[in-house]
């Protein structure tokens, strides 16, 4: 045989090989991804509206936890002939008083009293003095005039009475006598100390500022939305709004309400995006009564080419020898489409491409990909090596395999957010409640690193501090 023969025959063996050959190699080239840019997308601010409900009960706690013991003392008997330690003998209480014009609170401090006076004179040098001691208890009554702005709680309080248990005596030559006029002196210094004091506290004390922040703060924090499919909600503050506290019955009720972005991730648990020192705290007269929440979905390519993964596990494309399985998926942006990376396993191994752009049915709530195509190079390597892969019938079983019902993780999703809206504590003594709309899915964008995913939802919420330490 000559040279040129054989060469010919081995030619012709390996094309008859290859033909009997029970798979085939695709090596289409892959359309490589857009540059990685910083991840960045408009997301339209949500209002949260949370009206607040302070009791009074907890203004009393707070008042008898700073006001204990001795409340006034003055040691000093020498500028005015009296000495006088007070002390608080009893829980203060505090309710609304609804007798009073405007909004007043009615602040009843049960107290003792050690009083000395001195009785005497002092000439040519000599001081001739008599100090007398009286303990006394009874109740003071304050009125104060009361506000909260900024979630602070200020008053203006005034001492309407002191009432003696006993009226105070002293023996003077043998004899008890009323010496009410002796203490009333007495009384008009410790009035204006004790008014002062008493606010004072009340302005220290009742700041609610910390523990709404530390609220916020804590609402902040991302927390999961769904374990299966890995989902988180970040909610990231803008301005803070509040209206001056009103006093109805046994508490002061405001409203508050957030502005802020509201994003889902999907993946890891994402840092939160909380600062308090950069809130801005805005008072206004009025705030809308609603939450109304625009949300973005962030699914990262890389996560989202997991989940498509499991959706593809299993299945088979073709029927009888022309079969093959899909191992891996993988997703990336590309010319403002998503490609599609399919490695197959069976009658063709390798990976193949397509492209499409995702689309949202709403009536089905399904996301599914308009004319999804296999990108030009991957179809014409199937044209020469599997051209039954390339057929329409099995690029339409792929879409099929593609469209997926978000249904579910909507329906999951509002079920998750419900758990915050039901009697929901973020810290001891405050309590989140509320109810929610059906979420509405809006729209879908893509950008070179994520399918964003754009959902609104509408509901109310209040906040009520009950019990708060």
């Amino acid at each position: 045989m000559s040279k040129s023969s054989f060469i010919y025959s081995l030619v012709g063996f390996c094309i008859f090989m290859s033909s009997c050959a029970p798979t085939n190699k695709i090596d289409a080239l892959k359309p490589e991804p857009d540059d990685a840019t910083p991840l960045v997308y408009e997301n339209t601010p949500s209002f949260i509206n949370m009206p607040i409900s302070v009791k009074i009960k907890d203004i009393e706690y707070q008042t008898n936890s700073v006001l204990n013991g001795l409340i006034y003392e003055d040691n000093t008997i020498e500028d005015d002939d009296i000495e006088m330690k007070i002390w608080k003998l009893a829980p203060i209480t505090i309710k609304n008083d609804n007798a009073a014009k405007g909004e007043k609170i009615k602040t009843t401090l049960p107290l003792k009293a050690v009083i000395k006076y001195r009785i005497g004179t002092k000439k040519l040098g000599i001081e001739m003095y008599d100090i007398r001691e009286f303990h006394l208890d009874g109740v003071v009554t304050l009125i104060s005039d009361v506000a909260l702005v900024n979630w602070k709680l200020t008053t203006k309080t005034e001492l309407k009475s002191l009432e003696w248990n006993e009226n105070p005596t002293m023996t003077l030559f043998g004899k008890n006598l009323p010496v009410t006029y002796l203490i009333n002196p007495a009384i008009k210094l410790f009035k204006t100390k004790i008014e002062t004091k008493i606010d004072a506290i009340i302005e220290k004390s009742m700041d609610f500022k910390p523990n709404v922040l530390e609220a916020l703060e804590k609402i902040c924090t991302p927390f999961q939305m769904s374990e299966s499919y890995e989902s988180w909600l970040r909610i990231v503050p803008i301005e803070i709004y509040s209206t001056n506290a009103k006093l109805k019955n046994d508490a002061f009720i405001l409203d508050m309400g957030m502005k802020c972005n509201m994003e889902t991730l999907i993946g890891r648990q994402p840092e939160s995006k909380f600062n308090a020192s950069k809130i801005t705290l805005k008072p206004v007269t009025t705030i809308p009564n609603a939450i109304s929440a625009n949300i973005v979905a962030v699914s990262t390519y890389r996560d989202a080419s997991k989940i498509i993964t499991k959706n593809f596990y299993g299945q088979e494309l073709g029927s009888g020898s022309k079969k093959v399985k899909v191992q891996e998926v993988s997703i990336w942006h590309k010319n403002g489409k998503m490609i599609i990376a399919l490695d197959l396993l069976g009658a063709v191994n390798g990976t193949i491409y397509l492209s499409g752009t995702p689309q949202y049915n709403e009536q089905t709530k399904e996301i599914y990909f308009n004319q999804l195509n296999y990108v030009l190079d991957t179809k014409s390597k199937l044209m020469r090596t599997a051209n039954w892969l390339a057929e329409g019938i099995i690029l339409k079983k792929i879409e099929q395999s593609c469209r997926y019902s978000i249904k579910p993780n909507l329906e999951e999703a509002q079920k998750s957010m419900m758990t915050y809206l039901k009697n929901y504590s973020p810290m001891p003594g405050v309590f989140v409640n509320g109810k929610m709309e059906e979420i509405q899915f809006e729209k879908i964008q893509l950008n070179n690193q994520a399918i964003l995913a754009f959902i609104k939802v509408n509901g109310v919420v209040n906040v009520s501090v009950n019990g708060i330490k």
